[in-house]
């Protein structure tokens, strides 16, 4: 009886670590139990939050995996300032790790990918709509960084190359045009800088010729041809006549037909009425037309008018004589389909 009465306290110990052992082995399930949504969702700490406002959108967004990261949040003593970012939550992940990844500040990169952006105010929207930081203050960041490179506003947009980059959501608005701007400043090498300059072009003025030739056509094959005509116009003291540059001064980039009514819009852009380069881009030009146009063959023509087939390509001709005959069949093409 005694010997009995001696195994009971061992026997509550015994069971009672047991309780204990199941009641962490089940809380550890529970913890480490994946996010079950369909599909890898973004979570965003902005830096005005605080740690209820963590916990309640993590419950919000993540279900019931985000409430139990809330509870480890809570007991753990999460840090805002800290968790102050953008993560990527992929479908399994468990509330522990989400908890580290936001108390460690482990954000997931966002990508930034832009092309076939006009203006500086566009690219500025596109940032704005990635990255925390707002278009407004991304112009600030230009206004402040571009002119000590050599920039004026006009040519904003030669200081960037449509690409695809990794940001953190948080970086700063002078992170972004350093990094933008310093990609661009790696193409610009002494190889390409010594081929701009056997043209008579800066590096500016290759981005503005590019800009034009890559509105003049989507055919990549010609836009290195395109490229060298206008450069034979500019050389010759010739207006470039530019379609694209006309468009870009009324700004109304739907137009489809540019008329008399558009070649007198008063602008700096508008090379019909201004012999020289437009004052800088009217594009963000890729470096791939950059590229083609410093690379180009040499070649005597002066004119060029859209194909009558719209296809997208272009007749090329030395004459005005010649050009003439190419640009009736093309607006006989753009009568007998009703494009105004």
């Amino acid at each position: 009886m005694k010997k009995n009465k001696r195994m009971l306290p061992i026997l509550l110990l015994a069971a009672g670590i047991i309780v204990a052992a199941v009641a962490l082995t089940s809380y550890f399930n529970y913890m480490v139990k994946g996010y079950d949504g369909d599909e890898a969702k973004w979570i965003y700490v902005t830096g005005s939050m605080d740690n209820d406002d963590i916990k309640s959108m993590l419950a919000s967004e993540l279900g019931g995996t985000g409430k139990r990261a809330a509870t480890l949040w809570s007991v753990a003593g999460g840090n805002a300032s800290r968790a102050h970012g953008a993560y990527l939550i992929e479908p399994g992940t468990s509330a522990v790790k989400i908890y580290r990844r936001l108390s460690r500040g482990a954000q997931t990169p966002v990508k930034l990918t832009f092309n076939n952006l006009r203006t500086v105010n566009q690219l500025a929207r596109r940032i704005g709509n990635r990255l925390e930081t707002d278009s407004a203050s991304f112009i600030a960041a230009c206004d402040s960084i571009l002119p000590k490179k050599g920039f004026d506003r006009a040519g904003y947009a030669a200081a960037f190359i449509p690409d695809s980059y990794e940001f953190y959501w948080t970086a700063s608005p002078e992170k972004v045009v350093n990094t933008l701007s310093g990609y661009r400043d790696r193409y610009w090498n002494d190889e390409r800088r010594a081929k701009a300059s056997k043209l008579g072009l800066t590096p500016v003025q290759v981005a503005t010729i590019a800009s034009i030739a890559e509105e003049e056509t989507n055919d990549r094959a010609e836009r290195g041809t395109v490229g060298r005509l206008y450069l034979n116009r500019y050389h010759k003291g010739m207006k470039l006549q530019a379609d694209p540059t006309v468009k870009f001064a009324t700004g109304n980039f739907s137009l489809r037909r540019i008329t008399g009514k558009h070649l007198s819009t008063p602008s700096p852009y508008n090379t019909y009425l201004n012999a020289g380069l437009p004052p800088g881009p009217i594009r963000i030009a890729d470096a791939a037309t950059m590229s083609a146009i410093l690379d180009s063959k040499p070649h005597s023509y002066l004119y060029m008018c859209a194909k009558e087939d719209f296809s997208g390509r272009h007749n090329f001709a030395t004459t005005y004589a010649e050009h003439q005959q190419n640009a009736a069949r093309y607006h006989k093409a753009l009568n007998k389909r009703n494009i105004k």
